[in-house]
């Protein structure tokens, strides 16, 4: 099975509203469903682990993977038995670094590969592309690992403004990283909702823009096909 995502910049405009639609269809009518639930990007996860899991409580239950004090093998039989993964934002290089120092980002990658449904938003987002290098996070933990799961060509760049003056600066930014790379960065802004189906992405909905490379920025129409060339029909 190829790879299934359901990416928001932002959670929704009520808790995790958007979060929780995206993942209706894959627990409804399950006995027992659970939910991979992976706050690896904070350092303050405890925070908000009750407002998730009430916001899911009659249709899933969570198990939270806890990168420094589960096994390698604990955190793989949650993410085995899981009818869904969730992964929330937060610094995208303590994320990245945390999977891989557990051991669980090849094992990770090749689930969400074959198939496994994947929802997130900002830096759940970002780890679904080649790599993590379009986040604006500090890298704060040294970490040297900025391969992404892979499970999509294209790399995310969340929070994206709509003001001119905000997209401009960070346009600038985001110039530096097509520079050395030529896969596309897709742009959300808050509110923007990207799925993608196997071979197919689609913006659902809200405003996103598209940089490829050699080419202009251009705004996403929603509802359509997010192409990897403009030529490609």
């Amino acid at each position: 099975m190829p790879p299934n995502l359901h990416l928001f910049s932002a959670p929704g405009q009520n808790g995790i509203d958007d979060i929780v639609e995206a993942s209706r269809p894959y627990l409804a009518d399950k006995d027992d469903p659970i939910i991979a639930y992976l706050p690896l990007a904070s350092l303050y996860a405890e925070k908000w682990q009750g407002m998730n899991e009430e916001a899911f409580k009659g249709l899933a239950r969570f198990q939270t993977v806890n990168a420094e004090l589960m096994s390698q093998k604990e955190i793989e039989k949650i993410l085995r038995d899981a009818s869904l993964v969730y992964i929330p934002g937060g610094n995208t290089f303590l994320l990245n670094h945390r999977l891989h120092a557990c051991g669980t980002m090849f094992y990770l990658r090749k689930r969400i590969q074959a198939g496994l449904p994947l929802v997130g938003f900002s830096a759940g987002a970002i780890l679904c592309g080649p790599n993590i290098l379009t986040s604006k996070d500090m890298n704060a933990v040294q970490t040297p690992h900025f391969g992404g799961l892979n499970a999509t060509p294209f790399n995310f760049s969340p929070h994206y403004p709509l003001d001119i003056y905000g997209q401009s600066v960070k346009d600038e930014w985001l110039a530096d990283y097509r520079f050395f790379h030529d896969n596309p960065i897709v742009m959300l802004s808050d509110g923007a909702y990207v799925k993608a189906d196997g071979r197919k992405t689609i913006l659902v909905r809200g405003e996103a823009w598209i940089w490829r490379k050699d080419a202009e920025k251009e705004k996403l129409e929603e509802g359509g096909l997010i192409e990897l060339r403009k030529d490609l029909k």
